[in-house]
């Protein structure tokens, strides 16, 4: 639009008798004016939503991925604890289990070491003591380990000797000296036992 000095009142152009040379100022100022702001065409508004878009999916990837990160680290928690309440719950008795152990021990002895002459009710006592005490361990998973006729195993025998032998297997186990007990699947201690070996003649 051409600026008020140049329309008449009627909105006609006006016919100006101004000098030529004020003319020429005149119309650089119009063509000033006509001219387009660089910064205004510059802009790009497609531009800049495209790369507010960009940053705005960096951002949720990058949330996304940590969301991730946390939950599977909530879950190695949560199983962690899960495998903790558990392992309480079957190995909890344990130091009590342990303690109770030795009493076992010496009953079992007191029986070997008793005869028919030391007192058939006594010994009967000591019997069905030791089997009511066998029987409340186990409700609580406790189970002695095969020892006698069964080869060694380091994993459950603890060898206190060897025998030479031509009646047995080498490495059987042919004597107890100390059971052996598991808790559930926990060894708690292993047999003290006497193993089998070939004799150094190789005779058999």
């Amino acid at each position: 639009m051409l600026p008020n000095w140049l329309l008449n009142r009627k909105g006609e152009k006006n016919v100006s008798k101004k000098h030529p040379e004020e003319h020429h100022e005149e119309l650089a100022e119009i063509a000033d004016a006509l001219t387009p702001d660089p910064a205004v065409v510059e802009d790009d508004p497609l531009g800049r939503l495209e790369t507010a878009l960009a940053e705005k999916e960096a951002e949720a990837k990058a949330n996304w991925d940590k969301f991730i990160r946390e939950r599977a680290d909530l879950e190695n928690l949560r199983k962690r604890f899960q495998k903790e309440k558990e392992d309480l719950f079957r190995y909890g008795n344990e130091n009590l289990i342990q303690e109770i152990l030795p009493t076992l021990d010496n009953m079992e002895r007191a029986l070997e070491h008793a005869g028919d002459d030391n007192g058939a009710a006594i010994i009967e006592g000591v019997k069905m003591t030791l089997a009511m005490l066998l029987a409340s361990l186990k409700k609580f998973g406790v189970t002695a380990i095969e020892t006698k006729g069964v080869l060694f195993d380091s994993a459950f025998h603890q060898a206190v000797s060897h025998l030479e032998t031509a009646d047995q297997e080498p490495n059987t186990v042919i004597q107890e000296f100390q059971k052996g007990y598991m808790l559930n699947d926990r060894l708690l201690r292993p047999a003290m036992v006497t193993v089998a070996k070939k004799p150094v003649n190789g005779e058999e």
